[in-house]
């Protein structure tokens, strides 16, 4: 080993131990509306919006839908949406799809109800970072900080999610390391602060076999590897530059909140399927608030309109502000195909305006012709 091991650095008891990541209650003060710190698992704040930001329901308001025609499906349209599928399957033979004799082409009338509730959301945390002397510092002697809902944001488009992480006004204010208490160095928790730690390979004993261990040179302890046998490490939150420069970290969140419901009624189509497929929608209806859905022909829709208006508005306007909603009701395009091939009857799905195929089954599903 070389002489580096033998240089090791001595120990000091005024170096402090390293403390916690985040300033403990009562290191910084309170700044008017917001929250001091809580510690540094603790999450971020929420703030609630003033009651006069959220709108409030009217009731025995609804909304009506007018009457939607389900479309059709051609045998041609059936029979090249199917050729297309089979096109995609290595192992399926195109040759049924070109042969096959439909028997039935049934259109099934599939509705899908989407509620969307867009919102905004406020929380704060404290944040720090090294103090250089170059930054600015926005202080309390400037003016007090706004509240969390007074701060202006630049809103995002409509219905996408988004975060933005601002400073609040007049928050920041300059303080010693409270995690090096100043020092701008801590004690190395790996070797607490001897700079050397007991050898692995002679276990402390200086021998390994009879023989002077060679890993220590016979000293028993080894150079530590992670303050490099000065006993101390820089503090990693000032960087060693003893003060920090603390803030409150303002978080606005944006996010679309959606709720969909296809009613099943047809066991053997996957509802799944639906997620990947585009439909029509004949219905949309948008505005602050949303009312529920009545008149419509199919009550399962009504219902979870009903349900969902509800529920969104109880669950997100004690938190957030809704600053907007869009419902809608899309017809999917369902057709229950039916037809034979060889003196066999199959089946297979056409849903989505792409015209996707599902079937449990195929003829010849592992011969290329």
């Amino acid at each position: 080993m070389d002489e580096k091991d033998e240089d090791l650095g001595e120990f000091d008891p005024n170096i402090p131990e390293e403390g916690p990541t985040s300033p403990p209650p009562g290191w910084l003060d309170c700044v008017t509306g917001y929250e001091e710190p809580k510690g540094e698992d603790a999450a971020d704040q929420l703030y609630p919006p003033p009651p006069a930001y959220n709108p409030q329901p009217e009731n025995d308001r609804n909304a009506s839908v007018p009457i939607v025609r389900v479309p059709t499906v051609s045998e041609d349209m059936a029979r090249e949406a199917l050729l297309k599928f089979v096109a995609s399957k290595w192992c399926y033979s195109s040759k049924p799809a070109r042969n096959l004799v439909f028997k039935n082409l049934k259109p099934l009338t599939v509705y899908r109800y989407r509620l969307e509730t867009y919102t905004e959301t406020r929380s704060s945390t404290w944040k720090c970072q090294p103090f250089t002397g170059g930054q600015d510092v926005d202080g309390p002697q400037y003016g007090m900080s706004p509240p969390p809902w007074d701060i202006p944001v630049i809103m995002p488009q409509r219905y996408t999610d988004e975060v933005q992480k601002i400073c609040v006004p007049h928050s920041s204010v300059v303080k010693p390391c409270h995690r090096c208490h100043g020092f701008g160095r801590v004690r190395c928790k790996h070797c607490q602060g001897k700079g050397s730690k007991r050898c692995t390979a002679c276990h402390g004993s200086r021998y390994t076999r009879n023989k002077r261990c060679g890993s220590c040179h016979g000293r028993g302890r080894r150079r530590c590897v992670f303050c490099h046998g000065k006993g101390n490490r820089n503090c990693q939150s000032c960087a060693g530059k003893k003060y920090l420069l603390n803030y409150i970290q303002l978080t606005v969140t944006w996010k679309n909140h959606v709720f969909e419901f296809i009613p099943d009624r047809l066991p053997e189509f996957p509802l799944k399927k639906f997620e990947k497929v585009t439909a029509d929608p004949f219905f949309v209806d948008e505005n602050l608030l949303v009312y529920p859905i009545v008149g419509f022909p199919d009550q399962d829709i009504c219902e979870q309109s009903r349900i969902a208006t509800q529920e969104h508005f109880s669950k997100f306007s004690s938190v957030s502000r809704i600053l907007q909603q869009r419902q809608s009701i899309e017809l999917v395009p369902l057709t229950h195909a039916f037809y034979a091939y060889n003196g066999k009857d199959f089946e297979y799905f056409i849903y989505g305006l792409e015209n996707k195929i599902y079937t449990a089954k195929y003829p010849s599903a592992c011969s290329i012709l």
